[in-house]
């Protein structure tokens, strides 16, 4: 176990440090003692410093917190460095480093870039606590087994982005109130799920605890599907003459992910192929629906109201604050499950107990 444990921040700017809320009730901890951290928290090591990977250094270094990072091409590595960053593109050096202070390493490269650096990690850094910000959390967590590495592995999954990629298109108030999915999947460990729960947080995200399996399923339908979506309809519309002339809003903002670089969207929706296959199935079904309805009857009534209805159901999505659970208490990865699932979300630091896992 490291020699930090969860701290309670206050809900202030992101970087700043943030004060536990008082909550309606607190967790049954009779038989439960509390662990203390350090003030000092561990660094942060990210390896890939594109528009997540250089949005979070950004952040974490903005909250004060000792953050470095790796980046393979020169052309990041130097961009990083000009604003005052710490950043290399010598891998080795970097995981030797993260392996001296006992650093939290956050991957933060393509899906397809996974394999060889977990390979360098379980080398040389093997026994840092580990997560990711990748938008696929199965495929990441079956990498991470392969490596050895699942022990002190927490997946992580910020849900923000643009269009845009590299250091440059980063910056330190991407995360600011957005979703940041946290895994709770059964091998995860207590300690090392705070120290991702607080990177969060310092970075100004909410945190959404979530299985990986439901994740994925999730993200198939709000984030692959649309990428595709997006992608079939500038190719639609690039096929009509005159319809780039007359496009507007609803062109501009159906197809704005599908400026994307090509490569990303390949790789989460190829390595989330599992689920996105039903997602895909469900909206053909639906459009085919729509599409006989309205050569027999002249109307798209059913998909239209349909659409409408689950559309004013997101924009009314509760979304209620988790105070009450304690992490490693008993059950505690499907208490915070169950409360992610149904709308919950954490905006300061829960409190963690010290009990057998």
């Amino acid at each position: 176990m490291l020699p930090w444990a969860p701290t309670l921040v206050a809900d202030q700017a992101p970087g700043q440090r943030r004060a536990h809320p008082k909550a309606p009730r607190r967790p049954n901890c009779a038989n439960l003692r509390t662990v203390t951290r350090a003030v000092v928290a561990p660094p942060v090591c990210v390896l890939g410093l594109g528009l997540i990977g250089g949005s979070i250094m950004r952040a974490t270094a903005a909250g004060g917190r000792e953050v470095f990072g790796y980046n393979r091409s020169v052309e990041g590595a130097q961009g990083a460095q000009a604003e005052g960053f710490d950043a290399s593109t010598d891998l080795n050096k970097t995981l030797a480093r993260a392996a001296d202070t006992e650093a939290l390493i956050v991957l933060a490269v393509p899906m397809p870039a996974l394999p060889n650096l977990l390979a360098h990690i379980s080398e040389s850094a093997r026994n840092c606590p580990l997560t990711d910000v990748t938008s696929v959390k199965s495929a990441v967590l079956d990498e991470v087994n392969t490596a050895g590495l699942l022990a002190r592995f927490v997946g992580g999954h910020p849900m923000t982005g643009t269009a845009h990629s590299g250091w440059a298109a980063g910056h330190g108030g991407l995360f600011n109130r957005a979703p940041w999915v946290i895994s709770v999947d059964d091998h995860v460990d207590p300690t090392v799920w705070s120290m991702v729960m607080d990177l969060a947080l310092d970075c100004g995200a909410v945190v959404v605890p979530a299985k990986s399996d439901e994740h994925d399923a999730a993200a198939a339908a709000i984030s692959h599907l649309p990428h595709l979506l997006a992608e079939a309809l500038a190719i639609t519309a690039a096929e009509v003459p005159l319809a780039f002339a007359l496009a507007a809003g609803s062109f501009r903002d159906a197809t704005r992910v599908a400026g994307t670089a090509p490569d990303l969207v390949r790789a989460m929706c190829e390595a989330n192929s599992g689920q996105l296959l039903p997602a895909a199935d469900r909206v053909i079904d639906l459009l085919s629906h729509a599409r006989d309805s309205l050569a027999n009857h002249g109307s798209v009534a059913d998909l239209v109201d349909e659409g409408h209805a689950a559309r004013t159901r997101y924009e009314s999505f509760p979304r209620s604050d988790i105070v009450t659970v304690a992490i490693g208490a008993p059950d505690w990865r499907d208490q915070l499950a169950a409360a992610g699932r149904a709308g919950g979300v954490i905006r300061s630091a829960l409190p963690s107990l010290d009990t057998p896992r």
